[in-house]
Formats: structure tokens, C-alpha cells, sequence
């Protein structure tokens, strides 16, 4: 269908979009399956592009430039989050879909289109060479995801760091958390993705299933990032951290976890915390760490009419780990 972007404004960074990786929520919301939905509903906030105009007031890009937009397009500007660089946890933050807006129908519309309009304060710059750059789309959203959570906790060298789950967002957690310097541990329930997680850059696996394999880690994770988006008994997670260790939630499951035992929590003064994506400075640090490091998701790369099988299929979890739209494909 035809879209309307508006007008380039003062501030404003017009982009056509070379390509748009498929998140999870992608889903939930094209299908209703969380609240609020507005049709029509155009997905997409793995957003990576090149500049076509840009405003009379930009200052930080110019036409030609690589850059890519993530979950955010607008928020308030002046509270303390925002002040802090930390827009994903201001009240009126504004996603790149479904979010509100003056702009026609009056909520956002997101990557799977041509060509986007954002406030150049959203804007991130790339700097990886244009041939990974459909690769680098996952990393507006499942990179962030993780990358935040293990940057504030201070994931790096001397310090054990499991990740649960091995799928969109958990091979970035895995590659991350490698890339920074920490002792990976991967979990998984299925025995089969052993060696994938192995060449991710885990240092060892877990079969959770396994009562053995995870015993033998009891007491000894300084921070577990969980990103399984379905409920799970977490108590068995959380009696992996050492005193003072953390468990980290970024996956969204449509019903809640059971409740973990509090005794689990307050024996050995762990904490059970949760994270949003990430702000724009730590988006863009992200990106830079990423560039210089080589880090890029494992992708398949699709074309526009094939995005309906790609949702089947991410339910079914097949897929090595992120779909990615080739946007030249809608024209």
C-alpha cells in the first residue's frame, strides 16, 4: 500500500531504507497479540538506510551517509531520562511503530517501507562497510537488547556471564558478551545447538534440561542475561548466580514467569532485574563497538513477499537467528 511520510523538517533526516530486520514484537503487534494495536500496522525498527535529505538545522549527517534507526523515534527531550540519554525509559517515548504522532494516520509507521522521516537526535550513524550493512540491521534492536543490559552490570574480562536462550536476540548476547571479554556460558534446551552456540563465541554450553550440567554451575554466574520470550521457572536460573549476582530479563513472554521463591533472591542478595533496548548514546556506542570489533548478526535474508513465511517460521524457531527484509524488494 502507498504510505505518507511528511515533509523534511529543520531537524529532520529523511532515509531510504536499504533494509529491516523481523523482531519478535514485529509479530505480536501485526498480528494483535499484544495491546493496542493500530491499523494499519507497518513493522519494522531494525531500520538500516542511507540519507536522502536532511534539514536545514542537521548538523551530525549529511546526504549519502550510512545510519540506521532503532526502536525509538521521539520522547520528550527534557526529563531525566532523556537528559541522561536514557529516551527508551522516558514516558513519551515514541516507537518507530504504532507509537503516536501528528504525522498521518497519527501513529507511527515503521521499516518495511521504502523510505523513513526521523528527528536527527534518533539517528545513529554506521560505520560498518556497506556490504554487511543488511547484518547490521539486528542490531537496532536484538543488539541493543543485550548490549545494554551487560554494559550497565559490567560484563567484560574476570567476570562468567550466561545468556539463556540461543535465538535472535541470544546469539547477540552470546557474541556481545564474547566480544567484551567475559567467560560465556550458553543455555539452551535443545542438545542440537551445542556447537552453534560454541561457534557464536560461547566458551562452554548448558543443556538446562540437564540436572547434572547445570548443578555443576551453582553459585557462580556474576550476571545471567535471560532473553527466552516464553514463561519459564527462573529459580532455576537464579541458583546459578554467586552473592550479589544479577539475572537479567529482556525477554517479553506474553503471560508472566511463575514467581520466583524470594528465599533464592535474598540468601545470597541476588537481584532479578528486567531492561528496555537501550538509549541513543548506548546505541550508537554499540554500533562503534561492533564496527571496530566485526560484530554482526547471523541473518537470512528475505524478500518483502516472503515476510508472512518468515513469521511462521520464527514461531516455529527456524532460523539462524534473525530474518532480515531486503527492502529494494517492495518497489
Amino acid at each position: 500500500m502507498e504510505i505518507t511520510r511528511r515533509s523534511v523538517g529543520p531537524s529532520d533526516v529523511q532515509i531510504a531504507i536499504a533494509y529491516c530486520g523481523v523482531c519478535h514484537s514485529d509479530i505480536h503487534q501485526a498480528r494483535g497479540e499484544w495491546a493496542g494495536t493500530q491499523y494499519p500496522c507497518v513493522p519494522g525498527h531494525e531500520i538500516v538506510g542511507r540519507v536522502t535529505a536532511v534539514g536545514t538545522d542537521v548538523k551530525k549527517f549529511a546526504e549519502g551517509d550510512l545510519v540506521g534507526i532503532g526502536c525509538i523515534v521521539d520522547s520528550c527531550k527534557q526529563c531525566g531520562d532523556c537528559e541522561s540519554g536514557l529516551e527508551n525509559y522516558c514516558d513519551h517515548m515514541v516507537g518507530t511503530y504504532n507509537g503516536p504522532t501528528q504525522d498521518a494516520p497519527g501513529h507511527t509507521l515503521g521499516g518495511y517501507s521504502e523510505q523513513i522521516v526521523v528527528h536527527e537526535r534518533y539517528v545513529l550513524r554506521v560505520t560498518h562497510s556497506e556490504d554487511q550493512l543488511a547484518a547490521v540491521a539486528p542490531l537496532l534492536c536484538a543488539g541493543i537488547t543485550t548490549w545494554s543490559p551487560l554494559r550497565h552490570w559490567n560484563a567484560g574480562p574476570g567476570k562468567k556471564v550466561g545468556v539463556v536462550g540461543i535465538g535472535g536476540l541470544g546469539h547477540m548476547g552470546v557474541k556481545l558478551a564474547a566480544a567484551l571479554g567475559a567467560h560465556v556460558v550458553a543455555f539452551t534446551t535443545s542438545e542440537s545447538k551445542r556447537e552453534a552456540a560454541l561457534a557464536l563465541g560461547a566458551n562452554e554450553v548448558v543443556v538446562s534440561r540437564n540436572e547434572q550440567e547445570m548443578a555443576a554451575h551453582q553459585t557462580s554466574f556474576d550476571l545471567i542475561v535471560n532473553t527466552v520470550a516464553a514463561p519459564h521457572d527462573l529459580d532455576a536460573f537464579l541458583v546459578l548466580l554467586k552473592r550479589d549476582g544479577a539475572m537479567v530479563l529482556v525477554g517479553a513472554p506474553a503471560t508472566p514467569h511463575p514467581s520466583p521463591a524470594v528465599f533464592n533472591l535474598i540468601l545470597k542478595r541476588r537481584s532479578l532485574a528486567g531492561s528496555a533496548i537501550g538509549g541513543i548514546p548506548e546505541t550508537q556506542e554499540m554500533l562503534d563497538y561492533c564496527a571496530q570489533h566485526g560484530v554482526v548478526a547471523d541473518i537470512e535474508l528475505i524478500r518483502a513477499e516472503q515476510v508472512n513465511e518468515a513469521y511462521e517460521r520464527m514461531m516455529r524457531g527456524d532460523v539462524k537467528y534473525r530474518f532480515v527484509i531486503d527492502n529494494s524488494t517492495l518497489a
